[in-house]
């Protein structure tokens, strides 16, 4: 491709046209995402729990559960062991990896919220073949966001305590050496 003498890209029409270009892509995967995972992700739904009560509501539970504590445990993992040297394409990796991890949620969540067609379509399919596994999807979610923040209280209020606990020997130790 030949460009005519004296007309160079500088680097921020680059970083223009290249957001832009991104930017384009993710609102067209957007509308794309939107008319077709909500219908998608009910009738596997669907397919799991085939009408029966039961069996929605335990695999309602465990995606709730096991798809929120997953994406908290990598948001404190990414916090946890931050260092100076990360930057933010350190804490945009792990921000990735806590929305992926947390699609099917996100994705239950886009029926349940949705207003477009789709989103109306798999509202309807799962009202009456996913029975259950909306409300305990729901129920599953809000108890594993309680395990993971008990589980975050239980390890800071060890160390705290490990601290008072040596701070206490050592005094004991200095008042014995007396």
């Amino acid at each position: 491709m030949s460009r005519s003498p004296g007309v160079e890209r500088t680097p921020w029409q680059r970083r223009i046209v290249t957001a832009l270009l991104f930017g384009g892509a993710i609102v067209l995967l957007g509308l794309i995402g939107a008319a077709i995972i909500p219908r998608w992700w009910a009738h596997r739904i669907t397919d799991v729990t085939d009408g029966r009560l039961t069996v929605g509501g335990l695999f309602g539970f465990f995606i709730g559960f096991v798809f929120t504590v997953l994406p908290l445990l990598a948001i404190w993992v990414g916090f946890r062991f931050r260092s100076a040297r990360r930057t933010w394409k350190g804490w945009v990796a792990w921000l990735t990896v806590a929305a992926i991890l947390a699609l099917p949620n996100l994705m239950t969540l886009g029926i349940v919220w949705g207003t477009g067609d789709a989103a109306s379509d798999g509202r309807q399919e799962l009202n009456t073949d996913g029975n259950g596994f909306r409300m305990w999807s729901l129920i599953g979610a809000v108890v594993g966001a309680v395990a993971v923040l008990a589980l975050l209280y239980l390890v800071r209020t060890r160390g705290w305590f490990r601290d008072d606990n040596r701070r206490l020997r050592n005094a004991a130790v200095d008042r014995g050496s007396e």
